[in-house]
Formats: structure tokens, sequence, C-alpha cells
């Protein structure tokens, strides 16, 4: 299980996994990355930071999916929720997990499952700098400009309630800007986000 912040403010990871991955051709969450399903080392990252509940949301092939949660022992450790609206984009993923959160948290940190150097060192860097911050937007921040993951305090749980199509919380951003922390994610980090074959390749036979 997580291991919490130590702040007595209670912080939700929410981890997108309910794509179709139609660019890619097949379920990257399915995709061997540091030599076990993308999902499951997205899953054990996200466990082993502070980070307090972990709700994962799946959709395309969702039966698959976690059926490689369940092989690596990651299933009973999270919150699995099926979003049967997956297909009209991302909004409706996050609507589906903050049902599991709203009541129950105080902040949530969104995380794209397939964004595989997203590790439990980033998610601690922005949820300390974040929590410390007293502000309740953040993200990290790569060359000046706004990257993943994402945070939002509870006075944001409204509107991320109310997101549809595929516009995540874009729109949040753009109309408080002014009031997020964003945190540098450190000369180390590499932005990969797996949506091709192409993607896929740059990860390099190293890590997978």
């Amino acid at each position: 299980m997580p291991e919490g912040n130590s702040t007595g403010q209670t912080v939700a990871g929410l981890i997108l996994a309910a794509g179709e991955s139609s660019r890619m051709g097949k379920p990257k969450q399915l995709l061997p990355v540091k030599g076990m399903p993308l999902i499951c080392t997205m899953v054990a990252e996200a466990l082993a930071s502070k980070l307090d509940k972990i709700v994962v949301v799946l959709g395309h092939q969702a039966q698959k999916i976690m059926h490689a949660l369940e092989n690596d022992g990651l299933l009973t450790k999270v919150r699995v929720v099926y979003n049967e609206l997956y297909r009209l984009g991302m909004g409706t993923s996050i609507r589906a997990g903050m049902q599991q959160i709203e009541r129950h948290c105080d902040h949530v940190m969104i995380i794209l499952a397939d964004m595989p150097h997203i590790d439990s060192n980033l998610i601690n860097r922005l949820l300390t700098k974040y929590i410390h911050s007293g502000k309740d937007l953040g993200a990290v921040k790569i060359q000046g400009r706004r990257s993943h993951p994402v945070i939002f305090g509870k006075r944001y749980f409204p509107e991320l309630l109310r997101l549809e199509g595929d516009t995540g919380g874009r729109e949040i951003f753009a109309a408080y800007r002014n009031s997020a922390l964003l945190v540098d994610a450190g000369p180390s980090y590499r932005e990969i986000d797996l949506d091709t074959p192409e993607d896929y390749d740059k990860l390099g036979r190293t890590e997978l």
C-alpha cells in the first residue's frame, strides 16, 4: 500500500489507462516496460510513492489489463474503476475516477499511464513541493512548460467531475494559471508519451 505523505492531507493518485491505443495498434498498457506490462510499472511506481491511495481507470481491454495487474500482485492494492464511456475521451475517465475520490480525499494527482518515466521520485517531488507551497493546483514543468503529472485541490473537484471529451484538465489550468505551482522535473527526466510504435522504440531496449 502507498506509504502516505505524512501531512494529514489525503492525496489520491488517479491513473488513467482506459484508452484504445489506436495509434499504437495494440494495447499500450500491456507493452513490456522495465520487465513488466506498462500498466504494472506505472501502478508499482505510484504505490511506491507517498500517495495515500491509488485509483486506476480502465476501459479498452479492461479484463486483460486487470489480469496483468493480478499476475503481478497489484490488483488488490488499488481501486479499479471501469469507464464504460472511455471512447468519448479522457474527460470521462477523470469523471469516473473522481467519483471514487471526491468524498474521501483533499487532493488528486492525475497520472497518465502511457508516460513510463513518471516514477515514484517524480511523483514525490511534485507532491512534496505542492503540499509545502499551500497552493491547490500544481504540475510538473519541463523546459518552462507544463507537463504531467498534475495535481488538483478539492476546490477543483466539481470542475473535474464535469469534464467531457478529451480535454483533461487543460481548461482548468488555463483559467487558473496564475494560481498554479509548476515544479521543475529535473534534468534527468525524459518526457516520453507512448502513443505510436516509434515512441515505444525510443525507450531503448534497456528499458523494455
